[in-house]
């Protein structure tokens, strides 16, 4: 078992609707585009795999998708999706899971790795994904930059939502690179809040070059977005694209 927060049965079961636009078609169809194309003709495998937000309309546009997820309340809402012989799932934690076969895409999506907090748990994350990949066979993860520039000297919160129905800030530990994320989220309208938080350990694009290096990949590319913009200094996540060697 890694260091994971491993998800309830309520999260689970609320978690699509809170992620209501995530979950559309129309946000998702830049991702699955992207997806789709490194999988060519193979085989994609996703890790933390949840609810299979991205894994099940992937496997509909003809993509053969496997996945590992740690919370086997979370793989509960999925099967009412998706059975097993459509998507198989392996229960298990992201850095040592096996699925039998060899893929062409591995991927991690909405800052997953995340999720693993510490270095070495990250870096076995990078080894597992190396092992499934066929040669030529590429590593994808969807990350956050850590929003340090917005950290004046003594301040350890930054705010990233305030709206009617939502409160969120991260706090950080600058020493271990942990973020917590507090969530304030409108409950009913009785005017009550539900509160929650959750532990991630961030890391910057360069860390994982290095963790990549390590498991034998060699960065391709890495945007801004789905979409292929430019990534920048400005940029506050990173789509970053790993091939495995030939």
């Amino acid at each position: 078992m890694t260091s994971s927060e491993v998800w309830n049965r309520a999260t689970a079961e609320r978690y699509d609707a809170e992620e209501g636009e995530r979950t559309s078609a129309a946000f998702l169809a830049p991702t699955l585009d992207f997806l789709a194309g490194l999988a060519g003709e193979g085989r994609a495998l996703e890790f933390a795999i949840g609810t299979g937000r991205v894994g099940i309309p992937l496997c509909e546009r003809g993509v053969p998708v496997a996945g590992v997820e740690l919370s086997e309340h979370m793989l509960a809402v999925l099967r009412r999706k998706a059975d097993e012989d459509t998507l198989p799932v392996a229960l298990g934690d992201m850095t040592s899971t096996r699925v039998p076969g060899e893929f062409t895409l591995v991927y991690l999506v909405y800052n997953t790795i995340s999720n693993l907090l510490t270095q070495d748990e990250q870096v076995e994350c990078f080894h597992n994904a190396a092992r499934h990949l066929a040669p030529g066979g590429r590593f994808v993860i969807e990350l956050g930059v850590p929003p340090l520039r917005f950290l004046p000297p003594g301040q350890t919160a930054v705010p990233f939502d305030v709206s009617d129905g939502h409160l969120g800030f991260d706090t950080f530990d600058l020493v271990e690179q942990i973020l917590v994320s507090h969530h304030l989220t409108r409950d009913g309208d009785d005017g009550r809040y539900r509160r929650g938080a959750s532990r991630h350990r961030y890391a910057w694009p360069a860390e994982l070059d290095l963790m990549a290096r390590i498991a034998g990949l060699t960065l391709e590319r890495r945007l801004a977005d789905w979409n292929g913009a430019p990534f920048t200094q400005d940029s506050p996540q990173h789509i970053s694209v790993w091939r495995k060697p030939s």
